[in-house]
């Protein structure tokens, strides 16, 4: 299809079962994918042959801060994603325009780290591109133009939406879609590592590349045994909503890093690699040695994953048997672990920005033991995940919005797919 077809074969509804599934609804889409097509055209022109892809953010049901130490995950992919529209090229340039950035534009031939892209989009795409390659996988040049509407620095894994976006470019054009997701979540997390110089875990690639509620294990990340969970979570009565409470992730990566890195000093001194394979019993018959070697900190937080993870597992057998009390009580004690042993919730380097200390004070308090709240995703800055009963919802986005800005209370629903071309069938 060329641009004006795909136009009209929106407006025409054809597209209409694919924004359903995605979002919910189609008028928003439809308007919303209007404008990248010819913010597209503006770009490269009149094209033929144009796709669309899109790839969610990601909302952590369970599991806050497991997955870089082989533990267990509840997460969901969220219909606030990343799109794309694209067409193939024979320049053997991959060319990416998105939203608000300047273009970036990667050759083919030159797929090596790039020291100066560290930490830019830049190396996202030439690490997807190389993981793809290096792995015998077809490539080829493209043209694309994407907007996203994931809240950036949320804790909805607007990097990791990206990275399984442009895996999902490179695998439905040149690839004829046979890379599965669960690979694809890998290749993105070694762009991500590798390329863009974060230490992440495989938990936000996975769930944005599989899609719905899923379980992961990730005793062996090489071989993640990942479980798909059927919920209908409206089901519970309760709202699943975001607030941003406007922090940036941007100058975090040594907050993160430092988390992996104390729990691999505990691990250790347990004599092994990761605290998955740590003996528990051991870890608590040894902490005054161990507090000596790491440090207080490092042992609060091996605390907190120890209990983490077993809360994981009361969590998927709450959901699959929709017994959402359980469930909602086992978010607040994540909640609760990760303010008080993992310590996520703000910058030590800043202390006196504390939003999410406050959006999750403001909750406690209008919540008064209903619901559920606690930091989302990786932490120290961005966003609180609440649980608000449906009679209570308008109430609460009025109170916090009151705080931290008119939109910064996002309701969410779990989509039921991840990284997805849009066929308009």
């Amino acid at each position: 299809m060329n641009i004006t077809q795909i136009k009209e074969n929106i407006q025409n509804g054809k597209f209409d079962k694919d924004f359903n599934l995605l979002y919910g609804e189609c008028e928003h889409a439809r308007a919303r994918y209007i404008g990248i097509v010819e913010e597209f055209e503006n770009l490269y022109g009149n094209r033929e042959n144009i796709r669309f892809f899109s790839a969610p953010g990601r909302t952590e049901i369970g599991g806050n801060h497991t997955d870089h130490q082989h533990g267990l995950v509840l997460a969901g992919s969220v219909n606030l994603d990343i799109i794309a529209v694209v067409a193939a090229n024979d320049d053997n340039v991959v060319r990416i325009k998105s939203k608000g950035y300047r273009m970036d534009e990667i050759d083919l031939n030159d797929l090596g780290i790039k020291d100066e892209e560290t930490g830019r989009a830049a190396s996202l795409i030439r690490g997807v591109l190389a993981a793809f390659k290096t792995n015998g996988y077809n490539v080829g040049g493209f043209d694309a133009y994407t907007t996203s509407n994931v809240l950036k620095g949320s804790g909805l894994s607007s990097s990791a939406a990206f990275e399984v976006l442009v895996s999902n470019v490179v695998n439905g054009l040149y690839n004829d879609a046979k890379v599965d997701a669960i690979t694809i979540a890998k290749y993105s997390q070694f762009a991500e590592r590798e390329y863009f110089g974060k230490p992440c875990g495989l938990l936000d690639q996975m769930a944005s590349s599989s899609g719905g509620f899923t379980y992961a294990d990730f005793n062996d990340p090489k071989n993640p045994i990942v479980e798909k969970i059927e919920l209908d979570l409206s089901r519970s009565g309760h709202t699943l909503c975001v607030v941003d409470t406007g922090g940036n992730h941007a100058n975090l990566t040594g907050d993160y890093a430092d988390i992996t890195l104390e729990c691999k000093a505990v691990s250790e001194c347990l004599g092994v690699e990761f605290l998955r394979d740590a003996d528990e019993e051991k870890f608590y018959q040894n902490i005054a040695d161990i507090r000596a070697k790491c440090g207080d900190r490092a042992v609060l937080r091996a605390m907190h994953f120890f209990s983490e993870d077993k809360r994981v597992l009361t969590q998927k057998v709450a959901l699959r048997r929709g017994d959402f009390n359980t469930f909602f009580v086992a978010v607040k004690r994540s909640g609760e672990s990760s303010y008080d042993l993992l310590q996520n919730v703000y910058s030590p380097s800043n202390p006196k920005e504390q939003a999410i200390s406050l959006a999750l004070a403001l909750t406690k308090q209008f919540l008064n033991g209903r619901g559920a709240y606690r930091v989302h995703g990786g932490g120290f800055a961005g966003t609180i995940q609440c649980y608000i009963p449906n009679n209570m919802f308008y109430d609460y986005k009025k109170m916090i919005e009151a705080v931290f800005g008119e939109g910064a209370c996002v309701k969410l629903f779990v989509r039921p797919v991840g990284g997805y071309e849009l066929k308009g069938e």
